[in-house]
């Protein structure tokens, strides 16, 4: 049974992360009396918005929807107040959930996992953490999340800057005060575009350095109404079970028709319709916008226009105005008064595209041969996702394998939860799942569930390793590839690519099938004896037999 953190070098499960993945998994393998140790690197629950508490961070997903389903009292006693979360409140939900369920006790916070090998003859994991501790482990499940390591550019000059620097993913946990600041923000990708409205209001003047421009939809976020949440309270289980075999795993309003199946006049009124609701609902404006260029195109004009209509200075909003990659293909931003804010007189942007910032000075930057002066530098430049987290940690498997050796051309993985070669291993969203791509409350709900069933499924049978065949995993990766190809996503250089990290292969890390869809592969899979897998015996059993 489990004991108390700190406690056992020789436990079942050795879990990485505290995020809502590692919440969700000391709930089920706790239930299930499996001993645990859970290391997190960061003093608190929350992950990702533990992380991210950048000046308007918030949830891109519905509050209603982007919350656990595992439990129904839960979801019925929680109110949201908005309609798209804030950071604040979803930090605040990740430690009610800790605590409404007692899951503190298994984590040891400011410790981060630095090795883990399989031992070949024993058939466990050796784990090693920073404060020099070495555990054992049955299982070993890396729960770490998608975009957790950030990253900063290699800029000449950063180390001589004498002012602030800040990044979105890693901000301080007190309030940072911009009153009166010459403020640069680097990157326009999501946390840019919510970050730079509120600095805004802050700065005495904002400069906003733009290599890439990027297409932003409007929240339209409102005050969470009774009306609203009570549609959802009252049919939450039927709707959430509705959710799972959706194509990003929430529900949203699909048009099951072709955007060149209607007049010009119709696509514009549908545009316009789903503007003005709000969120990525227009993507959902036609079925066949991230399969057909032409199709895109008219989506991609319409925001265009929008672009130009709220942006008063011509130049700046051509400059906003993307136009090398087909909308939806990069991922999509959602904002809340972003286009408006170029309107201010105490904000510019600077296109560095074709001139990049050459280097970074003790007073601020130069960039396009002008020299500016800020107090502060915000880097809003993104994570190596994906892969990155993953590979902070040396993990190696058999044959003292490391897996950053195997994954040298891109990731491999079977389903996005588990690689050859490295038994009783598991990955929460990894690459080849559709993890980003969708509603990611609802995914990582359904890989811990996985791998749950899966332990379980070993110990009712009395098996003591689990990993993915070779074929099984060449397969899955042809096939989340052939998948991607089949669409537009391939065409922009985006960090779903790993576009935004020097050196890095281009492959397309999630699966584009579908959260649906891939939820119904998995439960084939399982239903037909878990294709794919291979099973054994205890190694170290085996061996005394011989």
């Amino acid at each position: 049974m489990s004991q108390d953190k700190g406690s056992q070098n020789s436990v079942d499960v050795v879990i990485v992360g505290a995020g809502f993945s590692g919440l969700y998994l000391i709930h089920r393998l706790r239930n299930e009396g499996y001993s645990l140790r859970v290391f997190e690197r960061g003093d608190g629950v929350g992950g990702t918005w533990y992380w991210n508490r950048y000046p308007g961070a918030r949830c891109d997903v519905e509050s209603m929807q982007y919350s656990y389903s595992f439990d129904e009292q839960l979801q019925q006693d929680w109110h949201w107040p908005e309609k798209f979360s804030a950071q604040p409140d979803i930090l605040e939900y990740a430690n009610h959930v800790a605590d409404r369920f007692d899951l503190r006790k298994e984590i040891e916070f400011e410790t981060a996992v630095t090795a883990a090998n399989f031992d070949e003859a024993a058939g466990r994991w050796r784990v090693e953490t920073d404060k020099g501790e070495k555990v054992s482990a049955r299982f070993f499940i890396m729960a770490t999340g998608c975009i957790s390591t950030a990253q900063i550019p290699d800029i000449a000059g950063l180390s001589s800057y004498q002012g602030n620097t800040y990044h979105t993913g890693k901000w301080p946990h007190e309030k940072v005060d911009f009153t009166g600041q010459r403020i640069a923000v680097i990157g326009t990708g999501s946390s840019g575009i919510q970050a730079i409205p509120v600095l805004a209001e802050e700065a005495a003047h904002l400069t906003v350095f733009q290599r890439t421009a990027n297409y932003s939809l409007p929240a339209q976020n409102m005050t969470m109404t009774p009306e609203y949440e009570g549609e959802w309270k009252d049919d939450y289980r039927a709707r959430r079970m509705e959710m799972r075999y959706t194509p990003q795993g929430s529900l949203k309003d699909l048009n099951d028709e072709p955007a060149l199946a209607v007049s010009e006049d119709r696509r514009r009124e549908v545009y316009t319709e789903r503007w003005a609701t709000g969120g990525a609902t227009l993507l959902g404006a036609f079925n066949n916008l991230l399969i057909d260029q032409e199709s895109n195109d008219t989506a991609a004009a319409f925001v265009r226009q929008q672009i130009r209509k709220t942006v008063k200075d011509p130049a700046t909003a051509e400059l906003l105005c993307p136009k090398d990659h087909p909308i939806g293909t990069k991922r999509i931003c959602i904002d809340s008064g972003y286009y408006q804010t170029f309107n201010r007189d105490n904000v510019e942007l600077v296109d560095i595209k074709k001139s990049p910032i050459e280097r970074i000075t003790a007073t601020g930057l130069i960039a396009n041969g002008r020299a500016f002066e800020f107090d502060s530098i915000v880097f809003a430049t993104g994570f190596d996702a994906m892969t990155g987290t993953l590979f902070n940690v040396d993990i190696r498997g058999r044959g003292d394998q490391a897996l950053k050796d195997k994954w040298y051309a891109g990731p491999r993985t079977y389903l996005g939860l588990m690689s050859e070669a490295f038994p009783n291993m598991f990955m929460i969203t990894g690459p080849g799942s559709p993890s980003v791509k969708g509603n990611m409350l609802n995914s990582l709900e359904q890989h811990v569930d996985f791998v749950t069933d899966s332990i379980l499924h070993m110990r009712e049978r009395g098996f003591a390793l689990m990993e993915p065949t070779r074929e099984a995993e060449d397969d899955w990766v042809d096939h989340v590839q052939e998948t991607a190809n089949r669409t537009l996503f391939p065409r922009a250089n985006s960090w779903y690519m790993g576009a935004n990290i020097p050196g890095k292969p281009r492959l397309f890390m999630p699966y584009i099938g579908g959260v649906g869809r891939y939820r119904q592969i998995c439960e084939e899979k399982v239903e037909s004896g878990y294709e794919g897998f291979r099973f054994d015996a205890d190694p170290a059993q085996a061996a005394a037999a011989e």
